[in-house]
């Protein structure tokens, strides 16, 4: 019990991160047409039009991986008082978010960059929290 009161913010930050990214990404894998149509139109008039079901893959492996990262990491932190695979989680939690950063950016999507900059606040936190 003390090692999770010892380790509080950097699990609720790991909670965080874990709900935002695997249930991002079991979406894109239940709905991949619906996220697929969506973004054909969102970026329709940018550069990446072409390349809208590669990059949605790559940011579903992204967001995955940084989610299933984050719950390993929250089990080491919580048994074994061990934050390294949390880390690893934060730091793809940080580099997903950028990657959806700049797809919102490209597609002039303002609003939507705003979002993903409060996003990346509580990640780029939990970097700082457990780098040693």
């Amino acid at each position: 019990m003390q090692g999770i009161l010892n380790y509080a913010t950097e699990i609720l930050l790991l909670l965080f991160l874990i709900i935002t990214f695997l249930q991002s990404g079991i979406d894109k894998v239940f709905d991949w047409r619906g996220n697929l149509t969506w973004l054909k139109e969102h970026f329709a008039g940018t550069p990446l039009k072409n390349l809208v079901p590669v990059l949605l893959g790559v940011v579903l492996l992204s967001e995955t991986t940084a989610g299933i990262l984050c719950a390993v990491g929250l089990y080491q932190i919580v048994v074994l008082g061990d934050g390294t695979v949390a880390f690893y989680g934060a730091i793809m939690s940080c580099i997903s978010l950028l990657m959806l950063l700049f797809g919102q950016r490209t597609a002039k999507d303002y609003e939507g960059a705003k979002t993903i900059a409060i996003y990346f606040i509580p990640a780029i936190f939990l970097v700082y929290l457990l780098q040693n």
